[in-house]
């Protein structure tokens, strides 16, 4: 990932961006590769001692680094992270909405479902993109340019039996995703999103047996699980200008599951 990232050259030097789930995962490695290539970025998430990791860890490679505690789901959190984002610069280039959560393994049919998980599908995932996507839209309408991409899923195009809150969640993401784009296009706002298959972090694998990773893994025809640092690319890339004509796009990066 580092010698992708050193390739920008420092390509965003002066900007800055907000990445919500910026603690772990595909919102870190989207913070580190952002940072490397000069922008000015503020994580934002819930748990600060994961934030503080991120920081430590931009900071090391010689970027510029900034934590919020946010949560996603209550819209004045939102209002404040990106007001935090957007500090002494009055601008936000960048916003990538990775926050969200997956509802586990406990995989129940739709009728059977329960009410208070698929809430909290809904105001995490698919509340807390529409509030992050709300005050970074307004910023960058005011300031007539800017990059939204949301980290979305192949449960957001395709069924994923037994995970009726998720799903619907993650296909609201990409009807936001093409919403916004519509209405933003003509004020030079770009809004896209990444339809992510199963990526490689720490908690892939905590408590699934070999067997059932091994199923998981299967489904991607590519043989493997993705790495956060491939989705990373992708955020650069719909964030830079190299993808001045993309808007509305959702982008698979998802080892083939979706070409079933």
């Amino acid at each position: 990932m580092e010698g992708r990232q050193e390739s920008m050259d420092k390509v965003f030097e002066g900007t800055t961006a907000l990445i919500t789930g910026g603690g772990t995962g595909i919102g870190q490695a989207s913070a580190l590769a952002l940072a490397t290539a000069g922008s000015t970025v503020t994580v934002a998430g819930r748990t600060v001692s994961k934030l503080k990791e991120t920081v430590r860890l931009i900071i090391e490679a010689g970027g510029s680094a900034r934590l919020v505690e946010c949560d996603v789901s209550d819209e004045h959190s939102v209002e404040h992270a990106v007001n935090v984002a957007i500090g002494d610069s009055g601008r936000l280039d960048f916003g990538v909405n990775s926050a969200g959560i997956s509802g586990g393994d406990d995989l129940r049919k739709t009728a059977d479902y329960p009410v208070e998980t698929f809430d909290r599908m809904i105001a995490t995932d698919l509340r807390g993109t529409f509030l992050a996507m709300k005050f970074q839209l307004r910023q960058m309408e005011a300031q007539g340019f800017g990059s939204i991409v949301n980290i979305g899923s192949a449960a957001g195009v395709v069924g994923a039996p037994g995970f009726a809150g998720y799903t619907a969640a993650k296909h609201g993401v990409i009807g936001l995703t093409q919403t916004a784009a519509l209405d933003y296009g003509p004020d030079g706002i770009r809004v896209n999103a990444l339809v992510v298959g199963l990526v490689n972090t720490p908690l892939i694998a905590e408590g699934r047996s070999p067997e059932v990773m091994a199923a998981r893994i299967a489904a991607h025809p590519i043989g493997r699980l993705g790495e956060p640092s491939e989705i990373a690319d992708a955020v650069i890339w719909l964030c830079s200008d190299r993808s001045s004509f993309v808007t509305g796009a959702a982008i698979a990066i998802d080892g083939g599951y979706t070409a079933h």
